[in-house]
């Protein structure tokens, strides 16, 4: 226990008032003995990076479908720039970057295949809704082993409250949600660059000049600002000017990208692919693998689907399709 016991003991001497100590932790849902190296914060990082889930998120979609090109950004390359520049942040503030990393690592192990298409259609056929935030909290608490990775209250709550209108309650989750609009709307600008769907004459010039022309200017300013903002204080925000320029950025991204661009003309097959596997699966359940129908026997069979296609990537869905729906040729002797 010792090495742990000194890890904790440095990050009480040297954290800011403000962090989230690890053995300050609300705990589990399970008990479990504490690692003798390992902080409680370090141990749920480590679980996530090695989970199936996390894997996964090489081939799921960030904005561009099944992108040719090997640049393009997937769930897993956004889920480590969150992850880089959130650290960044807990570190200049003094705050627990294991905590802070492991949220940023697990924040989108939920989303489903084809980004955000996926989870629309999820979200309008599923009686309950579908929320991609909702079912990362589902992987690490059910989906992921047998009894999904059991992380800690902070950790869980983080990855839970990183979009929408709720506050995660701690400063190293808040970081993590501003770390995300700041990760995707950055590299989303530079992938729409690459793809020619934008040129940089079309984004604002209120915006670059305030935030940047290049690429890693604008995330030095966004992070930079954020740490200004935040030093000493009990919250984590942005300047007024900084936060309103960022809010521009995205906007327009919003009109000339991620709505009716290039990037999404594929967006519609795609829609069509996943209502046809959960429709094709809601009727023909025996056809679900072995260990997602003994899930049925204490679950509805429609939650039982959406965890089934919510945990595809583009590749296996694009797959199965073809599996089920695709005719193929008679065989020759």
């Amino acid at each position: 226990m010792e090495i742990r016991r000194q890890t904790e003991e440095l990050e009480a001497k040297i954290l800011s008032p403000f962090a989230c100590l690890s053995k300050n932790t609300k705990g589990r849902e399970r008990m479990e003995e504490p690692c003798p190296v390992r902080t409680e914060f370090q141990r749920d990082r480590d679980r996530i990076i090695h989970s199936k889930a996390f894997r996964r998120l090489k081939l799921k979609t960030q904005v561009f479908i099944i992108p040719e090109g090997d640049h393009y950004r997937t769930r897993l390359t956004h889920t480590l720039e969150v992850a880089q520049i959130a650290r960044t942040c807990a570190k200049a503030l003094g705050l627990n970057e294991d905590l802070t990393e492991a949220i940023a690592l697990g924040h989108d192990l939920g989303h489903t295949p084809f980004g955000h298409a996926g989870e629309d259609v999820l979200a309008s056929l599923y009686d309950l809704g579908f929320r991609h935030n909702e079912q990362s909290i589902r992987v690490v608490k059910h989906l992921e082993g047998d009894q999904g990775l059991n992380l800690t209250y902070e950790v869980l709550d983080g990855i839970l409250n990183h979009t929408g209108p709720n506050k995660p309650i701690t400063l190293e989750g808040q970081i993590v949600k501003i770390a995300d609009r700041i990760a995707y709307i950055n590299h989303d600008i530079d992938d729409a660059l690459r793809a020619g769907i934008i040129n940089i004459q079309d984004i604002p010039w209120d915006c670059l000049s305030a935030l940047g022309v290049r690429h890693s200017q604008r995330i030095h300013t966004m992070v930079f600002d954020l740490i200004q903002f935040s030093k000493g204080k009990a919250e984590i925000g942005m300047s007024k000017e900084i936060q309103g320029a960022m809010n521009n950025l995205r906007t327009f991204m919003f009109e000339h990208v991620y709505i009716g661009s290039e990037a999404k003309k594929e967006e519609d097959k795609a829609r069509y692919l996943v209502r046809a596997l959960y429709l094709y699966y809601i009727e023909n359940y025996h056809h679900l693998p072995i260990d997602m129908r003994q899930r049925i026997e204490h679950e509805e069979i429609s939650r039982v689907v959406v965890d089934y296609i919510a945990g595809m990537t583009d590749r296996y869905a694009v797959a199965q399709y073809k599996k089920i729906f695709i005719p193929k040729g008679f065989p020759l002797e």
